[in-house]
């Protein structure tokens, strides 16, 4: 089998769970001489990635042209050290790496009539428990910003209806007026500003109960001071983990706001491969490690990062916010984990807009997921995801396609 063309297809429907924020899945469509083809997507759905995604994956598509797409350990390597900026790393760089890997996987499930997580060493986990994910846009559509603590009280209870028993929220995203990234969130926050945050996890408390489990997202707005002031006035609300608390690229700060609370840290939404996660392992700051499929390297490279974080004891539960693609593929990793746990279903993947988008929707349902059987990653484009995308079709082989040759020793 040889990889013949790879359609990069920027999906431009769906719509972005924030407001006014961009949302622009990229996926690509790796096509082979004998009719198979698999997706993968890119992780960098939303913010300010949308020609980069595109560019990066088509950069890495015009490497694979010509190869056996079941080599996917071989064209793994062959990416990341022969492109040249494989080796440095980086989103858009591991981005593109990570489309075209999964798209491989995918290809190889439904070559062999198997589901992906039987490919990873089959399941570990049949059915997946799930947090209802960024309750600061309320739960259900359709999403807007919350403010008052009441309607945090509410996103909760309405979370808590549809059998959700965990839930995650940045509690000081969004200011008293609903504007997000219009406030200073380093140095030391304002006691009014604090004291919003922590009045709305209060009110969210009240709402669950004792047992509800409740996950603080900062999406590393705070830096080392703020991080571990908002956790330490967070800590008697007993808050499951808390994610993204300083910078990704920061495993010595990481390291200082773990020292100063004991709400245990997570993070991995901006962190790639296995030698950006290591460091964070090595010195112990990040319990719970958050690859996302989509940029960390891609199927190949999550379990090996899961695998990783199993010799520290530490927790793995994927990051997905995208388009359904991105969604059926953290599934068939997380199904395949001993150290799983716990399934974010993020508000992007709950937006009928996005739904639409694949063939197959996999919600929670009493807040679990089933893990799809499918051959593949168990995942399709529809025809209203491919009516409106842009696609661009990638045939000829780059100057570096082809696998170097290794000469034998004379």
């Amino acid at each position: 089998m040889k990889i013949t063309s790879v359609d990069i297809i920027r999906l431009n429907g769906g719509r972005s769970p924030v407001p006014g924020a961009a949302w622009h899945p990229t996926v690509v469509r790796v096509n082979t001489d004998e009719g198979l083809s698999g997706l993968g997507e890119v992780g960098l759905a939303y913010a300010s990635s949308r020609h980069g995604s595109f560019g990066a994956a088509r950069d890495f598509a015009s490497l694979v042209i010509g190869q056996d797409p079941t080599q996917v350990e071989a064209i793994w390597e062959h990416m990341y050290r022969d492109s040249f900026w494989g080796l440095g790393g980086g989103g858009f760089v591991f981005g593109g790496i990570s489309a075209v890997d999964v798209a491989l996987w995918d290809i190889r499930g439904q070559a062999l009539g198997v589901p992906v997580h039987q490919l990873l060493g089959g399941k570990t986990n049949d059915r997946l428990r799930s947090y209802a994910s960024q309750l600061q846009l309320d739960w259900g559509v359709p999403c807007h910003p919350l403010t008052k603590p009441e309607e945090y009280a509410e996103a909760t209870r309405s979370a808590m209806a549809e059998g959700y028993t965990c839930v995650k929220v940045n509690p000081i995203f969004f200011g008293h007026d609903g504007g997000w990234f219009d406030v200073r969130y380093t140095g030391m926050l304002e006691n009014a500003q604090l004291r919003a945050g922590v009045d709305r996890i209060a009110a969210m408390r009240d709402a669950g109960g004792p047992d509800l489990d409740i996950i603080v997202e900062l999406h590393a707005l705070t830096d080392t001071n703020t991080a571990v002031q908002v956790a330490r006035e967070l800590e008697p609300y007993r808050i499951l983990y808390c994610e993204e608390a300083v910078s990704p690229l920061s495993p010595v700060q990481t390291r200082a706001v773990a020292d100063g609370t004991s709400i245990p840290l997570a993070g991995g939404e901006r962190i790639y491969g296995r030698s950006g996660f290591r460091p964070f392992l090595e010195n112990g700051s990040l319990r719970v490690l958050q690859p996302d499929v989509g940029n960390c390297g891609g199927l190949t490279e999550a379990k090996k990062i899961a695998d990783m974080a199993y010799t520290y004891d530490a927790a793995v539960q994927a990051h997905v916010c995208g388009g359904p693609v991105a969604v059926a593929t953290a599934l068939q990793l997380q199904a395949a984990i001993p150290n799983f746990l716990i399934h974010e279903h993020h508000a992007a993947a709950a937006l009928e807009e996005n739904i639409a988008l694949g063939r197959h929707d996999y919600q929670p349902k009493d807040g679990f997921v089933e893990v799809p059987d499918r051959p593949g990653i168990g995942q399709e484009l529809s025809e209203y995801a491919l009516r409106d995308a842009d696609i661009v079709t990638v045939t000829e082989q780059s100057s570096l396609s082809r696998f170097p040759q290794r000469r034998e020793p004379s």
